[in-house]
């Protein structure tokens, strides 16, 4: 059978807000995830290890951090003399569909006539804030013997979460229902945000939509239902490891799950590694005498001379003899200094705690340290804190 020609578009543009301070001055796909990953290489490494080879970005709030990780694609194989990755930006011009993306379906409708020059056969859209494996090419190929216009992946999620999202009724592999973030859930089975569309119908109904209303907003708020009412969507079952991860508690727990001792998912799978840019060469990481760790993730570079339980610590973290981090994560370049705990918290980029410090508290709500901060020696922020507050 003759290869499907198959467009990706991961959507990174979006504000992430709910991730607070972690994505004040970064793009939320940018977040860096497990001590060595960020979010973005999940799709990214779908879509390479599914051999799709057109992968474009969307791009629009806070850009600069995730473009430098990026570059020219090269981690993913993507860095091709034609085709590979293409970085999508706002910009202006001498047509209507320039200036700044509403949300996902705008997306898609300012960029339709570059779809349509590229003459996709299937367009696979995905989010990147969710951790999971999926095989793109297996989608395409479910997708084209479907004949519908659009293939939505489903999974069943906490019930209590699921007003988060698009909430779907099915019957027989059809998508009967669609109904985006509702107060009142009819059960826990929804869209993950990965679909498969035909782009001509997609597109054209895009167009049409457009033509009667004043802005285009997310996928969820007209497209979907609108060809679910008409009979076009049809879902494939997700029932593997698949976590959101665009909420500060979320994030916290999908890392929780990484130290056990059979985590759910494996990052380092050769069968489907999930791949990364190595933003700086780093020596192993350095345990010194004295240290205790348990059950945790330590990235290249890292230092500990103290005690680390149930965390993760990426790239050049130092946690200093008589420092205890417990059921926490750090991200690159954090310090705590001895005499400081660190429990159920989450430390950005550069954060250094000073010594005899107290940052979050066991079984209490987690602590967030925003970007480059710096905690003075003494200090004790409490369970759930927010430092520095930014509105």
């Amino acid at each position: 059978m003759p290869r499907i020609r198959t467009l990706a578009l991961i959507l990174a543009g979006g504000a992430g807000g709910r991730l607070e301070l972690l994505t004040h001055s970064r793009a939320k796909p940018a977040v860096p995830f497990a001590g060595t990953h960020r979010l973005i290489d999940f799709p990214l490494s779908n879509c390479h290890n599914a051999q799709i080879d057109d992968v474009w970005v969307s791009q629009q709030f806070n850009p600069v951090s995730l473009t430098d990780h990026l570059a020219n694609g090269r981690p993913w194989d993507l860095d091709r003399t034609s085709g590979g990755l293409l970085h999508l930006h706002p910009r202006e011009g001498n047509d209507d569909r320039t200036g700044f993306q509403q949300g996902t379906a705008d997306v898609l409708w300012r960029n339709a006539e570059l779809i349509r020059e590229f003459r996709a056969e299937a367009l696979v859209v995905v989010s990147a804030d969710a951790v999971y494996k999926l095989d793109y090419g297996a989608l395409v190929e479910e997708h084209r013997e479907a004949g519908k216009a659009v293939t939505m992946v489903t999974t069943e999620v906490d019930p209590d979460e699921a007003g988060r999202y698009g909430v779907v009724q099915t019957s027989g592999g059809d998508v009967r229902e669609y109904v985006y973030k509702p107060d009142e859930p009819r059960g826990n089975l929804v869209s993950n945000e990965v679909f498969v569309f035909s782009p001509d119908p997609v597109l054209n109904a895009l167009d049409e939509i457009a033509e009667r209303e004043d802005e285009l907003k997310d996928l969820g708020h007209e497209l979907l239902p609108r060809l679910v009412d008409q009979g076009q969507v049809r879902e494939h079952r997700f029932d593997g490891f698949w976590r959101d991860v665009g909420t500060i508690p979320a994030y916290w727990a999908c890392h929780q799950e990484l130290v056990e001792d059979e985590p759910p998912i494996d990052l380092d799978d050769p069968a489907w590694p999930i791949l990364t840019r190595a933003i700086a060469n780093r020596a192993s990481a350095h345990l010194r005498a004295g240290a205790s760790i348990e059950s945790s993730l330590i990235a290249p570079g890292a230092t500990v001379a103290g005690t680390v339980e149930r965390s993760v610590l990426g790239r050049g973290v130092l946690v200093e003899s008589g420092a205890v981090v417990r059921e926490s994560v750090l991200l690159p370049g954090s310090i705590v200094r001895s005499g400081t705990v660190v429990e159920r918290a989450i430390l950005d980029d550069a954060v250094e705690i000073g010594s005899d410090s107290r940052i979050g508290e066991a079984g209490g709500e987690i602590a967030v340290i925003g970007q480059r901060a710096t905690i003075e020696a003494g200090t004790t922020l409490a369970s759930g804190a927010r430092f520095p507050d930014v509105e």
